[in-house]
């Protein structure tokens, strides 16, 4: 609760002690857990928390051959807004019902604390931690990670956060009662398009029929990036895309999915998309190019009779594995360079990009992992492999830097309505995690014996 009170907002900069504040508060538990290095790194933006248990175990015996544990989570939370609509103050956490309240109650502190609470459970039941720990938490997850992939390209980076597997809890379940592993993420590229036309806003009486309207100039560019089948129009856009294989569609149609109840949940009355897929393959395998915001123009109360002297749309696309970010914006400004008429210009701005990540299920890490949420969280049974839609971008870079599997062992309900109102977190969901990872450390600490046994 003291964790959840500190409004550690990352992309405002009035927050910026806040944030600050989040990342000693975290330096300081891990210092009363026994870590005998703990680090506060500074950035250029807000700081990194490092903290290593040591080639030592906490009791000062000699180091097993048990792996060593990189795990990685952020501290820094999403604006409030809109205020109103929040039952309860957001940094005045409270409980409710088996759940409790807050910004960032699930994403990420509530499952950064699982890991916290689970080590100072098993070191006080054992007097030891049986494989080696490290820690890597960040306060710019909600804004892209920019720093710190700056600091993973540092050549100590590499050595600091070596480790045989990376874990990371800040994704959701597949669905209550549906204990999952997510073992695929898409990738993101960002872009914004500027269209411009006459160098100020015209009279649209006088010049209206004879210039071109910037607005419905990119209100036609943005329609034709689709096709009337929902697919993507863009040449060039699905060249290294690889289809789903069977194995992957059968398993993903045999998961409980309830279509007027995700109509009912997000207040649409019908799902659209890419026409031949399932809802469950468009959201977890196949890319998308979306409108995240357009505008220009006049936005008052009223009429003003005008032609805008621009218009201006925020695009976002989501990634599967082989895609690679700049390629595919190339591809979104040949089109826009191609389709924009005469009488009009154009920028384009590349922003944050990300490749998609996915890991087998057959990882003996992964595996572990889903034999010890089989027993302390579903009660013997097996938890369900899932992709999510969204994107974590610094999965792929730790993987790639560290050369090391990634496990998703996250905790969270899709209906928790984090970066929303109301965001909180079930206490049951919060307990069965703390469980799961207790057993998870006791499993790999039995390296090498099969990691997937008892």
């Amino acid at each position: 609760m003291e964790f959840l009170r500190i409004p550690s907002i990352s992309t405002l900069p009035e927050h910026r002690r806040d944030v600050e504040a989040a990342a000693r508060f975290l330096a300081r538990k891990l210092e009363e857990l026994g870590f005998p290095l703990v680090e506060v790194i500074t950035t250029a933006g807000h700081p990194l928390v490092y903290a290593d248990s040591g080639p030592r175990s906490a009791d000062g015996t000699a180091a097993t051959a048990a792996p060593t544990v990189l795990i990685y989570g952020h501290y820094d939370v999403q604006p409030v807004d809109p205020l109103d609509r929040w039952d309860s103050p957001p940094f005045e956490p409270v409980i409710r019902d088996g759940k409790v309240f807050g910004r960032g109650a699930s994403d990420d502190k509530g499952q950064v604390w699982m890991h916290l609470a689970a080590l100072e459970a098993l070191r006080e039941a054992a007097g030891s931690w049986p494989l080696r720990v490290k820690f890597i938490l960040e306060g710019e997850e909600e804004t892209s990670s920019t720093h710190l992939h700056e600091f993973l390209r540092r050549p100590e980076a590499r050595e600091m956060l070596a480790a045989d597997v990376v874990v990371i809890s800040d994704t959701p379940m597949y669905a209550p009662g549906f204990p999952s592993i997510c073992t695929g993420l898409r990738g993101i590229a960002a872009c914004q398009i500027d269209v411009y036309g006459p160098d100020h806003d015209l009279h649209s009486g006088v010049y209206g029929g004879a210039v071109a309207n910037p607005a419905t100039v990119l209100a036609r560019l943005i329609a034709s990036f689709h096709d009337e089948a929902g697919r993507i129009a863009i040449p060039g856009f699905y060249d290294a895309v690889e289809p789903l294989t069977p194995a992957e569609r059968e398993a993903w149609a045999s998961l409980p999915f309830d279509e007027t109840s995700l109509c009912r949940e997000i207040g649409v009355s019908a799902l659209a998309g890419e026409e031949g897929y399932t809802p469950l393959e468009r959201m977890w395998g196949r890319p998308t190019l979306e409108v995240n915001g357009i505008w220009g123009g006049f936005q008052g109360e009223g009429t003003k009779t005008i032609i805008p002297a621009s218009a201006h749309a925020k695009i976002t696309c989501r990634l599967v594995p082989h895609q690679d970010p700049g390629a595919v914006l190339d591809s979104i400004e040949a089109a826009v360079r191609q389709r924009l008429p005469a009488g009009v210009s154009y920028r384009f701005t590349r922003m944050e990009g990300g490749r998609a990540w996915v890991t087998s299920p057959g990882n003996p890490f992964l595996q572990a992992a889903a034999a010890a949420m089989a027993e302390e969280f579903a009660f013997g049974r097996r938890p369900v492999f899932v992709r999510m839609g969204g994107s974590i971008p610094v999965v792929p870079a730790l993987a790639e830097r560290l050369e090391a599997p990634v496990v998703l062992l996250g905790f969270a309900l899709p209906g928790e309505k984090f970066h929303a109102p109301n965001e909180h977190f079930h206490l049951e969901n919060l307990r069965a995690g703390m469980r799961t990872l207790v057993d998870y450390w006791l499993r790999l600490g039995a390296w090498p014996a099969p990691l997937a046994g008892g």
